[in-house]
């Protein structure tokens, strides 16, 4: 939720709690309140029990928005709030990290961690001043696919424009400079030590190696020791003008503007921006032919587990099939496969999940939790013989009809807020997605049928070539590859 958006609930608590000796709201909606202390008659006050209807559910109505440069600019109009979202996506991303040179992994979340840290016209103390001045939020985010800027601003033209003037003027003109790049380049050194006491992590960078090999995706987003060392400012600022331009970015704007103020803002962010030129795409990456099972020494009585390989991209057809199917195996509940087999049944852990990464190269299929090392081997035969299962065994229709009410009754909450409307446009606009991709998704989920996310499980989800990485202890390998291609060739099934 944003912070000026409020639930209707609390509202109606917040107009209680002000009346200074109301304490009951009626079944009929009514609050009374005489001068005496006696309630009286408050008509504008809705009942709780009549909340739902009032409630609106509708996905909100996206504009693509016409600009001379031909940018891809999504808005939505919500005139509740004095407020306006805006955020520029640029295909700059850590996968982009190589793009000036070999091993400058970290590259673009150092850019924006350091893009409000100064311009040669104003210090990183002005900036922060002027945007607090303005009743602005400023940040800049770098994500595996996506390099993300985004604005808050109340929606009144003298904090607007200034602010989104301020913003333009840091992405042209930032200067990474010498004492902030150190002051990063030291806290990243500190936390990638910190990194090595962390067998969470430690596993996940390490299936993501192994998955990706030389693929961009391969290396952590914040880069690691070595490469840090390398970044400089004129690197930075090369990285800037190359990727934080104007034709390789999609523009999102939400919030109180009408369509034409909207237009207009559009025309004055991408006309203000260095043009560039659009990244070409992403290769893809090699599925492994076998199990590649790999151990980071930890010692401890806990041992870490990933089990994954490589999946698809976000706009393959089948994306929305694979997402049911893993909210059935390992989404976040007690009714998922996973946590039935592991947890409920046998105790092995205390939460075990799957999930999908969907992203512009295919992502990574991966199924993670974390067990005591006594444990180890069992709990790893049962997840993996869960899988094949859920592969091979029909689809649970009555499961599956739970899980897409499920994703169904979750969905609002992707739009619950101004920044989450504009987060969507953002990744419906970087995925080239339709824009109305957010009025579709219902129809698209309930047409999906146990056919669909059989054919889809089968064709993508390979319990025979997966990558199987554990932080913990020693184990014999060879018995756990044996444990597991057992599991292969057995027609008995552990799901009822």
């Amino acid at each position: 939720m944003s912070y000026f958006s409020y639930s209707p609930i609390f509202l109606v608590g917040l107009l209680v709690s002000s009346l200074s000796h109301a304490e009951v709201v009626e079944a009929n909606g009514n609050i009374e309140l005489e001068d005496s202390g006696h309630l009286k008659s408050l008509q504008q006050l809705q009942s709780l029990k009549h909340l739902p209807q009032y409630q609106n559910d509708q996905t909100p109505y996206v504009q693509e928005l016409k600009n001379t440069l031909g940018i891809r600019s999504l808005f939505v109009e919500a005139q509740a709030l004095p407020i306006v979202d805006i955020q520029l996506t640029f295909n700059a991303g850590a996968a982009r990290d190589q793009y000036l040179g070999k091993d400058l992994y970290g590259i673009a979340n150092m850019a924006a961690n350091l893009i409000d840290e100064g311009t040669n016209q104003y210090s990183a103390e002005q900036i922060a001043n002027t945007f607090e001045q303005l009743g602005a939020k400023f940040s800049a985010h770098a994500y595996r696919d996506m390099f993300v800027i985004r604005l808050r601003v109340l929606s009144d033209p003298e904090k607007l424009n200034p602010a989104v003037n301020l913003m333009l003027n840091l992405i042209s003109n930032a200067t990474f400079n010498s004492s902030g790049l150190n002051l990063v380049l030291s806290n990243t050194q500190v936390g990638q030590k910190q990194l090595q006491e962390n067998p969470d992590r430690l596993k996940n960078i390490e299936l993501y190696r192994a998955i990706y090999g030389e693929h961009p995706y391969a290396h952590p987003i914040t880069g690691t020791t070595r490469s840090i060392r390398k970044i400089t400012p004129d690197l930075l600022k090369k990285f800037r003008d190359s990727l934080l331009v104007a034709q390789n970015m999609n523009l999102a704007i939400t919030g109180q503007l009408t369509q034409s103020q909207a237009s207009q803002l559009t025309e004055k962010i991408t006309q203000s921006l260095p043009q560039g030129q659009a990244v070409g795409q992403l290769p893809d990456a090699d599925l492994q032919p076998s199990f590649n099972i790999r151990l980071i020494p930890y010692q401890s009585s806990q041992a870490y587990v990933s089990i994954g390989h490589l999946g698809i991209s976000r706009n393959n057809p089948d994306q929305l099939a694979l997402e049911v199917a893993n909210q059935m195996l390992g989404g976040h509940g007690f009714n998922s496969i996973l946590m039935q087999e592991l947890r409920v049944k046998r105790g092995y852990t205390y939460g075990a999940y799957s999930s999908f990464s969907f992203t512009q190269a295919p992502g990574v299929f991966n199924l993670s939790y974390s067990t005591r090392q006594d444990q180890l081997l069992d709990s790893i035969q049962v997840a993996h013989k869960a899988l094949v299962d859920f592969v091979k065994q029909p689809i649970d229709t009555k499961q599956l009809e739970e899980t897409k009410a499920g994703m169904l009754r979750s969905f609002p909450m992707s739009f619950s807020s101004n920044a989450n409307i504009n987060a969507q446009l953002g990744s419906i606009g970087f995925y080239g997605l339709p824009a109305d991709h957010l009025a579709q998704y219902a129809k698209q989920l309930n047409k999906i049928t146990a056919q669909d996310v059989q054919q889809a499980v089968k064709k993508y989800i390979h319990p025979d070539r997966l990558t199987i990485v554990i932080a913990g202890e020693p184990i014999d390998q060879t018995l756990l590859e044996k444990m597991l291609r057992h599991n292969l060739d057995t027609t008995h099934s552990i799901l009822p």
